[in-house]
């Protein structure tokens, strides 16, 4: 596969993501850990079928247990600091905290061997940036000092999914099978700790079970398993940028389902993110 196509699989997380938002208020009011572990539970089995389909059992049993770790608790940390987050602080502000993580990976992603941070990576991400945060924090009051322990735990979540996202690229040898493993590991860990601290309370009519079983299959399943592929074989600073495209994209597709209302705010917001992402995908592009 070449670095363009694994670019764009991976870009297929993003379009996922988008959906993010809108299954989750279907889900309501199954509690955070409760959602994950059902959600994670169908990621996992996205994953049985993907190994079986390209014959990746055998290469799975060759991946070291530390790979497995690593990206259980990757997945399980990022989840459990954001639901936190959304706890112990206002969703806009913390939700804008935990989207640092496409500006934090184009940054990181400069350490990595063989990759070099241009300029228009980092102008194309802080736009991307400031077009995420009119669509997530448009309208707030600003951040509160009384909600600090939620934003920490936000920014938390972003350095967590950013290291994931980009470590994963030196566990390269790792089949994206793998990510089954992950995805059942997250699920285990979820459930104890949902008996432990939540009142289990199931998804309510068919638009509830079907919104989680929209999540498994998609933002909280495939997707991981396309991201895996982007970030260890594709241009990872071109997707970082890109991934601001996901907030713009769930606000769209809010705005259709009658969540949310279309404002100025948004038209800002595309011009922001598309300009973004066309000015890093220049950058990448530019030195090849």
């Amino acid at each position: 596969m070449t670095r363009t196509a694994a670019t764009a699989v991976g870009f297929i997380a993003v379009l996922l993501w988008a959906l993010l938002a809108l299954f989750t208020v279907g889900s309501v009011p199954t509690p955070p850990l409760l959602l994950n572990t059902l959600c994670f539970g169908i990621g996992g089995l996205v994953g049985l079928v993907w190994a079986t389909a390209t014959g990746s059992w055998a290469q799975m049993r060759a991946v070291p247990i530390r790979v497995y770790l690593f990206g259980t608790l990757g997945l399980f940390a990022y989840h459990l600091l954001y639901f936190s987050a959304l706890r112990l602080a206002p969703a806009a502000e913390a939700g804008l905290i935990a989207y640092l993580w496409p500006l934090l990976i184009v940054v990181g992603s400069s350490l990595l061997p063989g990759e070099r941070l241009r300029a228009g990576h980092v102008i194309g991400a802080v736009l991307g940036f400031a077009g995420a945060a009119l669509i997530i924090s448009g309208g707030g009051s600003g951040l509160s000092a009384q909600n600090m322990p939620g934003y920490a735990l936000a920014l938390l979540a972003a350095f967590t999914w950013a290291s994931y996202s980009v470590l994963s690229r030196l566990v390269g040898n790792a089949p994206t099978a793998s990510v089954t493993i992950f995805c059942l590991g997250t699920a285990a860990l979820s459930l104890p700790l949902h008996l432990a601290l939540e009142t289990t309370v199931w998804p309510q009519g068919a638009w509830g079970w079907l919104s989680i079983a929209g999540l498994g299959l998609g933002p909280v399943g495939l997707a991981f398993y396309v991201w895996d592929i982007g970030c260890k074989r594709g241009d990872i600073q071109l997707l970082g940028t890109s991934s601001y495209a996901a907030p713009l994209l769930s606000t769209l597709i809010l705005v259709v389902a009658g969540y949310a209302a279309a404002t100025t705010t948004l038209v800002w917001a595309t011009l922001l993110v598309t300009g973004g992402a066309l000015i890093a995908a220049r950058a990448s592009f530019s030195r090849h």
